[in-house]
């Protein structure tokens, strides 16, 4: 068996480090709630500051508010869940885009995570954070 340590995402350590944080934060979120920022890539930002303008969201962290509260709503129901899944694994199996062997996809994906990214934009609440 080969050791896939290096490969395995978040590293055990960083999943540690996730989960005593939790732990000792769990008091403060049940009096306060939690904030916490987010990195969206590109394609779902886009998708996101389009729902801002056309006013489906008043900003990022009401649709982070909404968007959280149905997934919980949904976890129980776990046959809508596997129906879902079993609808996006339909739709990705019906794309129309050529196949992409996996060696090429992880040569791009490689490229990717090398190549230096533009910092991402901020978005500036009403209290500047």
């Amino acid at each position: 068996m080969t050791d896939t340590s290096d490969t395995v995402w978040p590293w055990p350590v960083e999943r540690e480090r996730s989960r005593l944080q939790a732990q000792e934060l769990r008091d403060r979120v049940r009096e306060g709630g939690l904030r916490f920022q987010a990195y969206l890539p590109p394609e779902i930002a886009l998708w996101l500051l389009d729902h801002v303008e056309n006013g489906t969201f008043h900003d990022p962290s009401e649709a982070a508010f909404v968007l959280f509260r149905e997934a919980k709503e949904l976890e129980p129901h776990t046959d809508l869940r596997s129906q879902l899944l079993k609808r996006m694994i339909l739709g990705a199996a019906d794309d129309p885009r050529p196949n992409v062997p996996v060696e090429e996809v992880k040569a791009r994906f490689e490229a990717i995570r090398k190549s230096p990214r533009p910092k991402p934009a901020v978005w500036k609440g009403p209290e500047g954070s």
